[in-house]
């Protein structure tokens, strides 16, 4: 029996991942902690307490929302602001607080209870200026990387955890960059264990996808609903480049690391669904026609957006050498999935996805 903290536990990942868990391991205790700042978010309670996992409103910038008796064996932290843009229009302070400072209470929690620490990073630690600077072809439906590229960690595999990590790259991408620097502190100072997963693109059913996170749920919906979309920046042409994992493949190995922590304890990940599950915005659309029959208008935006970047892909190499994973799930079953996920529970979803 474990007992497993998931904080974020009502959003997109965290949900998901708290009730796979739930239901592969009925003996455990799983809680899943969340402020349900994100709307859509509050519809996973009564999901995650059909199955038996405990709900806690609670907000990890307070620590005295973290105040547990009981034992803690695990401490997944999927809490976040994901957003690229949050903070570039008035202040990144609840970003930062979220992001940052609420990391900094979930270890200094997980050092109480010598819990092992899960940290669900992000690959958006690179910096933006760097990955603008790879070299890539254009063919008729996306971009490409070459084999020659000017830094190291970067190959045609995609991106590496040896990739420099010196510029900006949002405030996002920063205050979980920080995080992951706290917790190697925490890791050296304090024995802490714990293992960093730099996820690229995650998706999947439950995702409450925005314009500016989500872009596979958001892509789907507005075909599903028959809302317009925008192809924005790269000349309108809808050819940027980025990987994706189904929620369920990151579930796969988040099992797998808890049930080998001390074999990963201490390892960085980069971790997404490489180039065999990359799409660009126009395959996207391409193959969500193919799901729902419907064609939906698309704007072509001229103009890059801030933070924007033409292609990314994760080389997963190192996490599938070293623990066998690797993403099973590719993008059509991921798109279907979604699908049917909106097919069932359109008429709660109508509100926040059909926008």
């Amino acid at each position: 029996m474990k007992q497993i903290l998931i904080a974020g536990g009502a959003g997109f990942v965290g949900s998901n991942l708290a009730f796979l868990l739930k239901n592969k391991y009925p003996d455990w205790k799983i809680i899943a902690l969340d402020n349900l700042k994100r709307r859509g978010s509050e519809l996973n309670i009564a999901f995650l307490k059909l199955i038996g996992v405990e709900f806690l409103h609670g907000d990890i910038r307070n620590k005295e929302d973290l105040e547990f008796n009981e034992p803690i064996d695990f401490i997944i932290d999927a809490a976040a602001e994901p957003s690229i843009l949050a903070g570039l229009e008035g202040t990144p302070d609840y970003l930062i607080n979220t992001n940052l400072k609420g990391t900094i209470h979930l270890l200094s929690l997980a050092k109480k209870h010598n819990a092992g620490f899960i940290f669900i990073s992000t690959s958006r630690i690179y910096p933006i200026k760097k990955l603008e600077a790879l070299n890539f072809f254009e063919t008729d439906w996306r971009f490409e990387l070459k084999e020659n590229q000017p830094f190291i960690g970067c190959s045609v595999k995609g991106i590496a955890e040896t990739f420099p990590l010196s510029g900006a790259r949002s405030f996002y991408g920063a205050t979980k960059l920080a995080s992951e620097f706290i917790l190697q502190e925490y890791e050296e100072f304090y024995d802490l264990k714990a293992v960093i997963n730099r996820c690229g693109v995650i998706a999947g059913p439950r995702q409450m996808g925005k314009v500016d996170q989500g872009v596979v749920v958001l892509w789907m919906a507005r075909h599903f609903w028959k809302k317009e979309l925008s192809y924005i920046g790269y000349n309108g042409s809808g050819k940027q480049v980025r990987d994706v994992m189904h929620i369920h493949d990151l579930f796969d190995l988040i099992d797998y690391e808890i049930i080998h922590f001390t074999e990963v304890a201490g390892k960085i990940y980069n971790v997404g669904g490489g180039h065999d599950v990359s799409f660009s915005l126009k395959e996207l659309t391409d193959c969500c026609v193919e799901i729902t029959g419907n064609k939906t208008p698309i704007n072509k935006v001229l103009s890059n957006r801030i933070g924007d970047i033409p292609i990314y892909i994760t080389d997963h190499s190192l996490v599938t050498e070293e623990t066998g994973w690797f993403p099973r799930r590719n993008l059509h079953e991921l798109l279907t999935n979604i699908y049917d996920w909106l097919k069932k529970d359109e008429k709660q979803l109508k509100n926040i996805l059909a926008i």
